[in-house]
C-alpha cells in the first residue's frame, strides 16, 4: 500500500477536459478552491466545493456552461462560499476520475485547484492500482508525483492532530461562545471551565488554532 501526493496541470487546455475543470482552474474570480466531497457515477460528477472568490462571477459563469446539471452555492463570508455543482461528464473527464474513484484506490480529501492552475490530491491504495491510474490519466494532463510513503503519510484531520487537552480547550471555547462575534467568554473563562490556569487554557487554545489553520492550508 501507498500514499501518494500528485500534483496535475493540463497547461491551459483544462476546457478540453471539462468546462467546470477549466473554470476551477483558469477563471480570475476564483482565487483558490477545495473540493471537500464528491461522487462519480460515470455519466455524472458530483462535487462540493469551498471557495474564495467572487461568488456572483462564479454563478454567472456556471449558468453558462450546458454540462451542468444543476448546483447550489452558499455564501459564507465577504469572499467565501460552498457550491455544489453536479456535472454530466465528458469522455476526458471519464478518463481523469474513472482509474481514482473505482477499485482499491480512496482519495483522500481535499483536492486542490491552486491559482497557478495546478491541482494537488492525495491517493491511497495498493501500489499496481495507483501506477494504473497514474498511467490512464489522459494525456492532455501532465502528472508529477511529490510525495510518496505509506498511510503514515496521509494528511491528519484536524482534530486528529490536537493533543487531549487542546481539543477539549477548543471544544469547549466553542460551547461558550469563545469564538462568537462578538466574544461571549474568555480565555480565563474556558480555564474555569477545564480547570486549568488562565496562561494554560491560552496556550491551549494557541497551539491548537496554530495547528488547525496549518492543516488546512498547509497543501
Amino acid at each position: 500500500m501507498k500514499h501518494v501526493r500528485a500534483r496535475i496541470t493540463a497547461d491551459g487546455r483544462e476546457g478540453d477536459i471539462h468546462p467546470m475543470y477549466d473554470l476551477w482552474t483558469n477563471a480570475d474570480f476564483v482565487e483558490r478552491s477545495d473540493a471537500l466531497q464528491w461522487n462519480f457515477t460515470g455519466d455524472a460528477l458530483g462535487m462540493l466545493h469551498y471557495a474564495i472568490g467572487d461568488a456572483e462571477a462564479l454563478e454567472v459563469a456556471v449558468e453558462d456552461i450546458p454540462q451542468v446539471i444543476g448546483y447550489e452555492l452558499l455564501p459564507v463570508g465577504e469572499d467565501a462560499f460552498y457550491v455544489y455543482v453536479r456535472d454530466a461528464t465528458t469522455d476526458a473527464l471519464g478518463e481523469l476520475f474513472g482509474p481514482i474513484t473505482e477499485g482499491g484506490l480512496i482519495v483522500v480529501p481535499p483536492i486542490r485547484y491552486h491559482e497557478d492552475g495546478t491541482v494537488t490530491f492525495s491517493l491511497f491504495g495498493p501500489d499496481a492500482e495507483i501506477q494504473a491510474a497514474v498511467e490512464a490519466v489522459p494525456d492532455v494532463v501532465d502528472v508529477t508525483i511529490e510525495a510518496v510513503g505509506g498511510l503514515q503519510a496521509t494528511a491528519q484531520t484536524g482534530a486528529a492532530a490536537l493533543s487531549t487537552r487542546q481539543r477539549e480547550a477548543v471544544t469547549t471555547a466553542v460551547e461558550i461562545g469563545y469564538y462568537e462575534i462578538p466574544r461571549h467568554a474568555s480565555h480565563e473563562d474556558v480555564a474555569e471551565a477545564i480547570d486549568c490556569a488562565p496562561s494554560t487554557a491560552a496556550e491551549h487554545l494557541r497551539k491548537a488554532e496554530s495547528t488547525l489553520i496549518s492543516t488546512i492550508f498547509r497543501q
